[in-house]
């Protein structure tokens, strides 16, 4: 049985975008002040509309639906794109999370692993068109975070640039599965994604009114820590409104001055959860492979995007094999303690 969460309130900013080439220092210092304090903000007057991203979700549900055979013709590979279910597990956790997801890019990663326009004839149009509203608005809080670090206001732009074939910026459609509540209380290994910080620039997140899920939990003050509080604070939004998060690498390339944040979908468990299926969309700011990234004071060694990306990688799969040998640990430790009680 999964233990009952603990709880804290936080105000999580809400900033507007709105007509924002005359607005650029004012909402400079709003987000600035966002990043380093919760890490976590949500956008208003984006430019993309409710109808627009309602649109994407049918787009991203008419995927799912397809049968499994005909979705694993694009599976998920090493380089961040196609489709996997249940595969991805947490360190925090040690067990899959119970979803599904696909992932696209822009550039040449995505050599063959488009769904075939004979199963959803529209479908590539359609997320591409997405994936560029997606990028335009991510452009304008670079500027605004390139501006607070003291950088050149298209720095993150070149860096992130989606007419490269190196981009690995990432728009990932996801498909939570729905829980049966009258089964009774859950698994302790169930998790719809357990606690887990991102590793790209910045997160853009669209969600759907009424698909409750999401949890913050802050305090990390470097980014090399992989330790997290326990006191979860629940994200809500307003409809259309796009909740963004930094990631580790804006963390690592602002001299751990902005926060990357611990975040989860919490597995549905208690009154006022979301039981249903939930879908949510993520569009992951990730650097071209070769760019620099070095913090304005450099606090961390000068690397590239891809050893970026690499580190990143190796530190959550040895987290990942750290919480397994506990686990293993936990395990032999609990059949001891039966095996003395048979023997007594």
């Amino acid at each position: 049985m999964t233990a009952a969460t603990k709880y804290a309130e936080r105000s999580i900013p809400r900033i507007s975008l709105a007509d924002f080439s005359n607005r650029i220092d004012e909402v400079t210092t709003q987000i600035v002040h966002a990043a380093e304090t919760d890490g976590f903000f949500s956008l208003t007057d984006t430019g993309i509309s409710i109808d627009e991203i309602e649109a994407i979700f049918r787009t991203s549900e008419s995927f799912f639906d397809l049968p499994d055979e005909v979705k694993a013709t694009v599976p998920f590979t090493h380089k961040n794109v196609g489709w996997e279910k249940k595969s991805q597990i947490r360190p925090s956790t040690g067990f899959p999370d119970q979803k599904e997801s696909y992932q696209l890019q822009f550039g040449a990663n995505m050599a063959d692993k488009w769904i075939s326009p004979a199963h959803l004839p529209s479908f590539q149009s359609d997320a591409k068109a997405f994936m560029h509203k997606a990028q335009s608005l991510s452009e304008k809080l670079m500027l605004c975070f390139a501006r607070g670090l003291g950088f050149p206001d298209d720095y993150f732009i070149k860096a992130h640039d989606i007419s490269r074939p190196d981009c690995q910026s990432v728009l990932r459609l996801l498909h939570y599965f729905a829980v049966d509540r009258s089964a009774g209380p859950l698994s302790e290994s169930f998790y719809r994604a357990g606690a887990h910080a991102d590793w790209d620039l910045l997160t853009l997140l669209f969600q759907r009114p009424g698909q409750s899920g999401l949890e913050i939990c802050p305090g990390r003050e470097a980014v090399t820590s992989f330790g997290m509080g326990d006191t979860w604070t629940k994200i809500d939004f307003a409809p259309g409104d796009i909740v963004c998060n930094i990631g580790d690498l804006l963390m690592s390339w602002s001299d751990d001055r902005f926060k990357s944040t611990f975040h989860r979908v919490k597995a549905p468990s208690e009154e006022g959860d979301y039981f249903g299926p939930r879908y949510s969309i993520a569009f992951f700011n990730q650097p071209c492979t070769d760019c620099e990234i070095q913090g304005p004071k450099g606090k961390y060694p000068r690397v590239t995007g891809a050893e970026f990306t690499k580190a990143a990688m190796e530190r959550n799969f040895a987290a990942l094999k750290a919480k397994k040998e506990e686990m293993g640990r936990e395990q032999q430790a609990v059949g001891a303690s039966a095996q003395v009680g048979v023997v007594s």
